[in-house]
């Protein structure tokens, strides 16, 4: 996020810009995500998002100019109960009103897509497949060297220590390698963002909560070119990956916290989802993995926007897995938020104030 809107911003003729990074770029959620890039939700707005972010990312090798590795294979959900199936079809409906091309598909065509998938009590599937999945850290990385050109300061080993407001202004941004001067603030800290919105007073309900992935040894035969599948009633993942496959899933009983640390034994959670749903992925040997962070609020769907008490605090945070595959559209959005343009898409319903209002959009499902 703050590589895509500091570039968003340069382009736009934005000067004295500076990204300030506790560790190196890419090193937080980004840099340990599993790359997927989608449209397929159950609202508008988040349509909307998934959507113009997708057509940014296959535009990325002309702007800002990397390559980043773009494959779209697809997103398969596989759906085990009538009730799934109805949610998802009023979903495709809505996101081919939008110019998403998904569609509802049997349990047969889901296998020709997925030849690992048992059929046995699969009920339908959604497909898109313009959706799929890049590498994040070509993504971080093209963004920051793009900015950099435009002149933009990425002052990465830097900790943000405090934040100085007088009246409704932030005016001072302490770190542990001096004080910074401030027009304008935009917390992107991720998991972080409660901290660093608390240090101004502004309150941004994200929490912490890790999430594991594991690589699967060299398969030989080589995988099958696959969608990327989901089992969306236990949220079991897996797609290529180089010359394997990637597997997830998002233990429910998690609890909150920093810990990044690789614990294998959730693995038995995945390999009892998929001993049903695709039998042949149970016994594949894992050669490691690793665990990030999610950022997550309590309706699962983003913070974007202005804060009420500080007129030049803007956030972008609390993306609940989504961020990467939002990130070209939330750079356009706050770039015209800091200009005070009318973005390409109203966010007002993602404002941080829903909570205290009892306001916001349907909780979006907690899946990937």
């Amino acid at each position: 996020m703050g590589a895509s809107i500091a570039f968003h911003l340069a382009e736009a003729g934005v000067r004295d810009i500076v990204v300030v990074e506790r560790g190196d770029l890419g090193r937080g959620s980004s840099g340990k995500p599993i790359g997927g890039v989608r449209a397929q939700f159950s609202d508008p707005l988040n349509i909307e998002l998934g959507h113009r972010s997708l057509r940014a990312y296959r535009d990325f090798p002309d702007r800002p100019g990397a390559h980043i590795h773009l494959d779209t294979v697809g997103y398969l959900f596989l759906l085990t109960s009538p009730e799934q199936a109805d949610a998802f079809e009023g979903s495709v409906r809505l996101q081919n009103s939008l110019g998403v091309p998904s569609r509802m598909i049997g349990p047969a065509e889901a296998q020709r897509l997925c030849p690992y998938l048992s059929t046995d009590g699969l009920v339908a599937a959604a497909h898109s497949p313009s959706d799929g999945h890049a590498r994040p850290a070509l993504v971080v990385h093209g963004y920051a060297r793009a900015a950099a050109r435009a002149g933009v300061t990425i002052a990465t080993h830097t900790t943000v220590t405090g934040l100085d407001t007088t009246g409704d202004r932030v005016t001072t941004v302490h770190t542990d390698h001096g004080s910074l001067t401030c027009g304008t603030v935009i917390c992107v800290a991720g998991a972080w963002s409660e901290r660093i919105g608390t240090m101004a007073g502004v309150h941004l309900p994200v929490r912490p909560v890790r999430r594991q992935l594991a690589f699967t040894a060299p398969l030989t035969p080589a995988a099958p070119r696959i969608p990327f599948t989901i089992d969306f009633a236990s949220s079991a993942y897996f797609h290529n990956s180089d010359d394997g496959l990637l597997f997830g899933l998002a233990d429910p009983d998690q609890p909150d916290g920093f810990d990044t640390t690789w614990t294998p034994e959730w693995l038995d959670l995945f390999r009892g989802v998929v001993a049903h749903r695709a039998p042949a992925l149970a016994g594949m040997e894992t050669v490691g993995g690793w665990a990030g962070l999610y950022e997550v609020t309590p309706d699962h769907n983003a913070l974007i926007g202005r804060s009420g008490e500080l007129a030049n605090f803007l956030y972008a945070t609390g993306f609940s897995g989504h961020g990467f595959l939002q990130a070209p559209a939330v750079g356009e959005i706050m770039r015209d938020l800091y200009l005070d343009r009318t973005p390409c898409v109203d966010v007002t319903p993602l404002s941080a104030d829903r909570f205290r209002a009892g306001a916001g959009i349907r909780p979006e499902a907690h899946v990937v």
